[in-house]
């Protein structure tokens, strides 16, 4: 019981520091992107649960300045990569160089690639070939790569924000259901509201540009990370992680997934849940996740995990408003 208690009062002074330096994250971030708080808030909790992230929607929503702020305000090393129909493996990963030294001795010398960051931007993610895409996911799974029969490990943190436009379909490459399972969660980008439209316009078409600034260090982040994963968690919160996964797959007893979906979750899905809703009690300032939190994350975790039947679709359904349905018990 002694260790017990000594652990929970090391968690708890952790995380008491933990929550001054989110909170400077945060008011960091307010200062370059206007509005969106739940975009930011859904991209927080992606990287302090050690995720990568899925970014949807239309160009000109600021989502590559985002990323390019969360660099900067995290202390991490960013780099972007522009996907293209044309972009090779090679073009992410790196390549073999052949060199030749003053004695005519000939050697390889690995190049790396932009993949050899700590927050990577993968901007319209879907317009490279599988092959491609399939070499960054691959990696985002394993946390290194192969070249030529060497492994060489991923920087520490790793993370990838990936962009998807869903306007121009036509030549795109869509994400095969199980690389989309790579991303911790998918985080719809919405037009900003009349008020947040009017203090862009103000703010941003001036002479003089805010810049953000350096609040935590990739250290820093990776100590909160491992916090996260320390959060103690309710047997009812557990409880409705799992009733939530289960009842969105077809066949496990809920009439809505049956009728609806043609396949649902998998376990990653409970285990994104599960560190997603520690890490959004904590930027929220607490220390322990609630059915709040599981209800508040359970969309953009479930649905690009789950697939809607023929008949459903042809009916109008969504899987929104399908995952809407599940999560009413809980409300």
């Amino acid at each position: 019981m002694s260790e017990a208690m000594a652990l929970e009062t090391a968690v708890a002074h952790t995380a008491e520091q933990a929550l001054d330096r989110i909170a400077a994250v945060r008011a960091a971030i307010g200062t370059v992107i206007f509005g969106q708080p739940q975009v930011v808030e859904e991209v927080l909790v992606t990287l302090l649960a050690g995720g990568h992230g899925l970014l949807v929607g239309v160009p000109g929503l600021a989502k590559t300045k985002l990323v390019e702020t969360l660099g900067t305000v995290l202390g991490l090393n960013a780099r972007r990569v522009q996907f293209t129909p044309d972009l090779m493996p090679a073009d992410i990963l790196g390549s073999e160089i052949m060199e030749e030294t003053a004695d005519h001795r000939r050697s390889f010398r690995f190049e790396r690639g932009p993949i050899f960051a700590q927050l990577l931007m993968a901007d319209e993610i879907n317009r490279a070939s599988p092959r491609t895409q399939s070499a960054l996911l691959q990696a985002m799974q394993e946390y290194h790569i192969s070249v030529a029969g060497e492994r060489h490990d991923l920087p520490a943190p790793f993370h990838v924000l990936a962009t998807q436009n869903p306007l121009e379909q036509e030549g795109t490459y869509p994400l095969p259901e199980a690389q989309l399972d790579r991303f911790l969660m998918q985080i719809d980008v919405t037009y900003p509201d009349r008020a947040t439209e009017r203090r862009i316009l103000i703010e941003t078409t001036g002479d003089t540009e805010v810049k953000a600034k350096p609040v935590m260090t990739a250290e820093e982040l990776i100590a909160t990370q491992r916090l996260v994963r320390r959060l103690p968690v309710s047997e009812a919160v557990l409880e409705a992680i799992l009733d939530i996964v289960r009842s969105a797959r077809p066949g496990e007893g809920d009439p809505i997934a049956t009728r609806h979906v043609s396949w649902g979750p998998g376990p990653r899905a409970a285990q994104a849940l599960m560190l997603a809703t520690r890490a959004r009690a904590l930027i929220d300032g607490r220390i322990a996740p609630s059915i709040d939190d599981v209800v508040a994350l359970a969309t953009p975790i479930l649905k690009h995990r789950m697939a809607l039947t023929f008949s459903a679709r042809a009916d109008g359904e969504t899987i929104e408003g399908v995952v809407a349905d599940l999560l009413k018990r809980f409300r």
